[in-house]
């Protein structure tokens, strides 16, 4: 045989001789204890990490935890957690989207423009700047895929690019404000309490059902499933959150509208990436793309796909960031809307090497993410303060991030 045959890929890791039998172990505080160290229970560390960021800034102002507030945090984080979203999609492939912030504000500059200035119906207006935000994914994407150019330089340009276009766009007015109907409903209506109720009712059922339904699949195939105490344990632990969330939101105005399309978005994606051929492909891209191409995985359609959801889901959060803020101008996306839409992600333990993460953890990382920025808000902070803590955190997380994967690879190594 010939020195340059292609050599054959290595053969996978011989699987946990307790998932082939059906069986996994049982629950342990030291097994739970150790997967948290190796970034394993990363959904947990996070809700951790929120409950203090809480704890601490109730201690500091009392108002920290009332309804009122909690109801506006929940408002302030949805265009960022919807942007989160389109970044997960991205880390996941090992790669980096800069031009966020600047896709969202373009993109709401042009809805902005089709709606007040060229009197385009609100819906049209909408579909437009989403419309407007895949194509510059699918620009960007381009470059990415056909001329191999790093993903960081592409939206680095188009950060700086898309900036001057929505700049544009805005012509010199500056601001354009939004008139009240349906892209300002987006963030100003809310449920009544008995829907709220009701809607939270659906939502553990259909949490509770399907994860009963996977676990009966699952047992049908002879895979494993995780011990029923843990399986219990989490399900109690979500039915408790959405009780809370709908009882404390119900004592102000209400569950927000906007809440609902934020999860409703989350959900779809969190569908898509774990339950369809695409999401696994997504994964395998960013855990090793030679190994996927070889697999005969489309490498480069995934990429282009990943990229347009991006810049379209940037594009719905700087659509909801105007009507929460009933306008849109020169700095709308700009300031620390980048920074927080990918620091959210990475705290929340989607990592930025590729092939590890959930989008879930776009809502966990905004929740918590928006917690900080809120608090630091209610104690007067100055601005100079309030980004060297956000970048604080950030460098945190990642600091986080790669030690867990450093520990992972040891421990395999072992």
């Amino acid at each position: 045989m010939s020195d340059t045959a292609t050599k054959a890929p290595p053969p996978p890791e011989t699987p946990d001789p307790t998932t082939e039998a059906g069986e996994r172990p049982e629950f342990s505080l030291g097994a739970a204890l150790r997967g948290l160290a190796e970034g394993e229970l990363g959904s947990l560390r996070v809700i951790l990490g929120i409950a203090l960021v809480w704890i601490i800034f109730q201690t500091q102002n009392s108002n920290f935890l009332t309804a009122l507030n909690l109801t506006n945090l929940m408002l302030q984080v949805v265009a960022v957690g919807l942007v989160s979203v389109g970044v997960v999609l991205v880390l996941l492939l090992g790669e980096i989207d800069l031009s966020i912030g600047s896709v969202s504000g373009l993109c709401a500059a042009i809805m902005a423009v089709l709606n007040i200035k060229h009197g385009w119906a609100p819906v049209p207006a909408v579909v437009a700047a989403i419309i407007a935000g895949g194509i510059i994914g699918a620009f960007q994407g381009f470059f990415v895929n056909f001329f191999k150019i790093p993903s960081f330089v592409v939206t680095l340009a188009g950060l700086i690019g898309w900036q001057g276009l929505q700049l544009q766009v805005l012509g010199d007015t500056g601001t354009i404000n939004l008139q009240s109907g349906f892209i300002v409903d987006l963030t100003s209506k809310f449920f009544s309490s008995a829907t709220g109720w009701i809607l939270g009712i659906v939502a553990i059922a259909a949490y509770v059902g399907s994860a009963l339904w996977r676990r009966r699949r699952r047992v049908a195939a002879g895979l494993g499933v995780e011990d029923f105490f843990a399986f219990a344990f989490r399900a109690v632990l979500v039915a408790i959150a959405v009780v809370v969330s709908i009882y404390v939101l119900n004592q102000d105005r209400g569950l927000p509208y906007a809440v609902l399309i934020f999860i409703g978005f989350v959900w779809v994606f969190a569908f898509i990436t774990t339950r369809t051929r695409f999401g696994r492909h997504m994964y395998a891209v960013g855990g090793n793309a030679e190994a996927a191409r070889r697999a005969g995985i489309n490498v480069t359609r995934v990429r282009m796909v990943v990229f347009v959801l991006s810049s379209g889901m940037a594009a719905i959060g700087g659509i909801m960031a105007a009507s929460r803020l009933l306008a849109v101008n020169q700095s709308s996306g700009g300031s620390d809307f980048l920074l927080l839409a990918i620091a959210g992600p990475v705290v929340a333990g989607t990592s930025l090497f590729g092939g590890r993460g959930t989008v879930w953890s776009a809502l966990l990382g905004a929740i918590l993410i928006g917690s900080i920025s809120n608090g630091m808000d209610l104690l007067a902070l100055s601005s100079a303060v309030k980004f060297m803590i956000t970048g604080g955190v950030l460098l945190a997380a990642v600091t986080i991030d790669s030690a867990t994967r450093l520990r992972r690879q040891s421990v395999r190594r072992a």
